[in-house]
Formats: structure tokens, C-alpha cells, sequence
């Protein structure tokens, strides 16, 4: 039974995520974990013949499988069972026009990372969010993890002291060699210039800066890059080293590379304040070390007594059962919904959901042209832009 106008659900369409697609499938796993979305539209591919196969294939009603993003935009406002939301899960490139397009129909945005390939794009939908009046989510789902919402509330707490030290990296090895030479569908696009916008630093640093500034909640005044291409022929970074300077007096560094062997998915944090430090691990991610200073290293664990209110909020299963990627992603689609579904009741937002918006995503595109700014020159320190 199709039941999409069931009032606790938002009613949803996909641009992007059809077959041969990896981020689609999660976006909507992570869409329908929490109950809150049923997908009802899509186009799914830029390839007509793709986005019918794909569409059919999900159940999707015929007539509400389009060919053409702009096509759906314009369809699915005119109907009064059209969606109120749209998951951009596009490659990069793509991001700014179809946003665009659901903007102006009056369509909330739920976008992937990063948002747009350069920070003009990204300026222009965050203004254009504003005159619609319309939500602008972006999914950096390391965000939503317990255990970083808990470091995060300890450092927003004062119990790490002053933040002197912030070492964040996130280390893969699956682009050691140029396997986008094979006609590997991710890679090949993932290290186009034209698709991307950036290689190492826009696929996986952006989430490593994003990481630590949910933590750490001090902006980036200034940067000193070293950008790397390693494989030969590549057209992109495949490795990034960075030097951070926080406008709150602590030092930074960070690390993001995909041609490191041995690493899978490496993303982790350490921060380091004048009472203690914390570190967190992504392929670990139930587990936070924290050491108040002069003490042992204690082991703080998601489903636990010792997990605060907010890692405790966004957790599903008890302790014990990890949850990791999928839940987080979860978890940034469950927040949007609740500020979707109190506006149309006419309510206000509760006040202690949260996820990164388009503002957040402008932010990241500036971090990643101040990084490339900074490699181009030799490494020159590069001031970041406000965001204006």
C-alpha cells in the first residue's frame, strides 16, 4: 500500500543515486530508517533509458519517473501531492543547477557534499534559500555520530579547557593506483576536475575540516596547504597536508589522502585543550578516549550511562550493537525532518535538533578554494573568506 500522505512522513524525490550508484542507496536507506521520508519522484539518471530502469525499479509510480531534473521540478510543484523535499546525490558538478531548480519551485534541498565546486555557486543557493524560504540541508553525515556530538558538547562545556591543538585526518588507499584510467564509474568522476571541483581535499578533506569544526567550534581564520598528485596522470590532489590556524588560538593540522596503503576509511580526530584531550575514530566509532589531564585515558561508549544527552539523542540501539555510517546519515535525515514536519504544522523547530545547512556548505567550499589557493602558491598562508 502506498501510503506517502501518512502525516508523519515527508514526501520525497531523488536527482541522481540510480543503477551503478553508491551514495543514492544510502541516501535512502538512511531516508526510511527513522520512518520519516517515503520517496515518491525521481530522476534518477541523466541517461533517460537509466533513470526509467531505476525509477520502476524502486516501486516509483511511471508518471512521477522523470527524465529530466528540471522536468521533475516543474511537475512535482504543480501537483498537490508533490514532494516537499529533493536528495541531490549527484555528482558535484551537478549540485548548484538542480538545487537551483527545486529552489525556485518552492522544494526544500537535501544536498550532498560538498554543495556546489565553487563558493559563487554556493553563495547564490544560499541566497536563493533565503528569498524561497526554503530548508537547505547538507548531508556531512560524521557530523551526526554520537560519539562526535558528545565530544562536541565536552568542548562547548569547557571541559577540555582552552583549545590549544586540533590534528584531524582522513586516510583511504582505494585510489593508489589509476584505476579511473579502468573506466571506474566512481573514481572516473570522482578525479574529473570538470565533475569534482578537487580531488583528495574535495571528496574526503572537506570531511575532515567539517569534523572539526562540528567538534572543535572555532573557524578557520587561516591556512597553509601542501596539495599532492601522486598517481601519475592525475588530473586532481590525491594526497593533502594542511596547517590550520583557528581564530580562537588553537593550531591545526590536517591530513587527507587516497593513495595511503592500508587505510580504508581512516577518518579520525584528536583535540587537545589546557584540561585534557579527546580522540575519536570513525571506523571505531562507539568508542571516545578521553583523558582529563594528569589521569588515565578513560573510554567513554555510545548506549552507555557515561554517553552524554546529546550522543544519547541521536542513538538508536542499545550498547553494544555499533552504530556507524548509515545510522549517522540517518540520523542528519531525521533532523531535517523534524523541522520539515513542525513547519508544516506550523510549528516552531525544536530547539535541539540541528544539521549542516547550506550556510555550513558554503563554508566548506571556501575551506576547499583557500586550500587550493594555498598549494597552487607554494603553500603561501591563504586568509579564508567569511562567507559573505
Amino acid at each position: 500500500m502506498n501510503d506517502s500522505n501518512f502525516p508523519g512522513r515527508i514526501r520525497l524525490g531523488m536527482v541522481g543515486g540510480g543503477e551503478g550508484a553508491f551514495i543514492g542507496a544510502v541516501h535512502r536507506i538512511a531516508a526510511r530508517l527513522d520512518d520519516r521520508f517515503e520517496l515518491v519522484a525521481g530522476a534518477l539518471s541523466s541517461r533517460p533509458d537509466a533513470a526509467r530502469r531505476s525509477g520502476l525499479a524502486l516501486g516509483l509510480a511511471p508518471d512521477r519517473v522523470y527524465a529530466d531534473y528540471a522536468e521533475m521540478a516543474r511537475a512535482e510543484a504543480a501537483r498537490t501531492d508533490g514532494i516537499e523535499a529533493v536528495s541531490i546525490v549527484t555528482p558535484n558538478h551537478m549540485h548548484a543547477p538542480v538545487a537551483r531548480a527545486f529552489l525556485e519551485a518552492g522544494i526544500h534541498v537535501i544536498c550532498d557534499k560538498p554543495v556546489t565546486t565553487n563558493s559563487a555557486d554556493a553563495r547564490m543557493l544560499r541566497d536563493l534559500a533565503r528569498e524561497r524560504g526554503r530548508l537547505f540541508a547538507v548531508t556531512h553525515n560524521y557530523s551526526a555520530y554520537p560519539m562526535v556530538r558528545h565530544a562536541r558538547k565536552m568542548v562547548r562545556d569547557g571541559l577540555l579547557g582552552e583549545i590549544r591543538v586540533v590534528n584531524v585526518r582522513y586516510a583511504q588507499d582505494w585510489l593508489a593506483e589509476p584505476i579511473e584510467q579502468d573506466g571506474q564509474k566512481q573514481a572516473a568522476w570522482r578525479t574529473d576536475p570538470a565533475r569534482a571541483g578537487g580531488g583528495a581535499i574535495g571528496d574526503i578533506g572537506t570531511h575532515a575540516w567539517q569534523l572539526a569544526d562540528t567538534i572543535v567550534g572555532q573557524p578557520v581564520e587561516a591556512l597553509a596547504a601542501q596539495l599532492n598528485s601522486f598517481v601519475p596522470g592525475r588530473a586532481v590532489d590525491d594526497d593533502v597536508q594542511v596547517l590550520l590556524r583557528y581564530g580562537g588560538g588553537a593550531r591545526g593540522m590536517l591530513w587527507a589522502s587516497q593513495v595511503a596503503p592500508g587505510h580504508a576509511n581512516d577518518l579520525r580526530i584528536g583535540v587537545y585543550g589546557s584540561r585534557g584531550s579527546l580522540q575519536w575514530a570513525q571506523e571505531t566509532p562507539d568508542d571516545l578516549l578521553w583523558t582529563p589531564l594528569g589521569e588515565p585515558t578513560r573510554i567513554v561508549r555510545r548506549g552507555t550511562a557515561a554517553a552524554n544527552e546529546a550522543a544519547a539523542r541521536v542513538s538508536r540501539i542499545p550498547g553494544g550493537h555499533p552504530e556507524g555510517y548509515l545510522e549517522a546519515f540517518a540520523a542528519l535525515y531525521g533532523e531535517v525532518a523534524a523541522h520539515l514536519l513542525a513547519a508544516r504544522d506550523g510549528r516552531p523547530a525544536p530547539p535541539d535538533v540541528e544539521f549542516p545547512t547550506i550556510e555550513d556548505g558554503l563554508r566548506a567550499v571556501e575551506f576547499i578554494e583557500a586550500v587550493q589557493a594555498s598549494g597552487f602558491a607554494g603553500g603561501a598562508w591563504t586568509a579564508l573568506t567569511s562567507g559573505t
